[in-house]
């Protein structure tokens, strides 16, 4: 079983495309878990407006703010598989048949990525070579570029990397779920753009592009994070 899960927040402008390129992709028994962060737009009107009873869309009843959200979802998602997705990208059609089998021989995935502007006009063909994308531990706990929106893994994983930290602002989701898959999980990068990743001027996220943080928050953040993971134990 697969679950999609997805923080939404003032996302009327692109999410039901996005959603129409992921639901095509899945079965009559997998889900999509939107934990929405109270928008106050017409985000839950046109989801709700699909009549897909593979849906389930549930308030955000954690801290606001992104991380928190997409905690939510996941606290909620039953599948042994579950996949990453943001509410303004889209899918490419192969990406649910390439993770799968890329997740035959490793725990967590990450794929590629294509930059687009608003329009999905591409601008970069490849996140990985724009950011020299890498894998392993030290690498991604000093300076992660996983795109959150690009990772699928088995349900091992979330249940090591749940519950999140407290302290948010120093640890974001897809960073936490980052470097706890390196830490305690095989992880397999996908060389393949799967993923129209939308970059728009009101994202949320940085999408793994260079930090605005300061040198101090860079450094309390790994301190912290490094702390958090040292009272974590790998689920079996």
């Amino acid at each position: 079983m697969i679950s999609v899960c997805i923080a939404t927040y003032n996302g009327e402008a692109f999410v039901l495309e996005q959603l129409q390129s992921i639901l095509k992709q899945l079965g009559s028994d997998d889900e999509v878990i939107i934990s929405d962060d109270h928008s106050n737009d017409r985000t839950l009107e046109l989801i709700r407006g699909l009549n897909d009873s593979r849906i389930t869309v549930m308030l955000n009843s954690l801290e606001n703010g992104y991380t928190r959200n997409f905690e939510n979802a996941l606290l909620h998602s039953k599948g042994d598989i579950i996949f990453l997705a943001d509410q303004d990208d889209v899918w490419a059609d192969n990406k649910v048949q390439v993770v799968l089998q890329a997740l035959e021989s490793s725990d967590f995935v990450v794929s590629d990525a294509a930059i687009t502007d608003g329009q999905l006009q591409v601008t970069f063909p490849s996140h990985f070579e724009r950011n020299n994308t890498q894998q392993g531990f030290w690498t991604n706990f000093l300076k992660t570029r996983y795109i959150g929106a690009c990772m699928a893994f088995r349900r091992p994983v979330l249940e090591t990397a749940l519950p999140f930290p407290k302290k948010q602002k120093y640890c974001a989701h897809d960073y936490w779920i980052a470097v706890v898959a390196e830490r305690f999980y095989t992880v397999k990068l996908i060389h393949e753009p799967l993923v129209l990743y939308r970059r728009h001027g009101g994202n949320a996220l940085n999408g793994g592009e260079k930090s605005t943080n300061s040198i101090l928050k860079r450094l309390l953040t790994r301190i912290y994070v490094f702390g958090c993971l040292l009272g974590r134990k790998k689920a079996v």
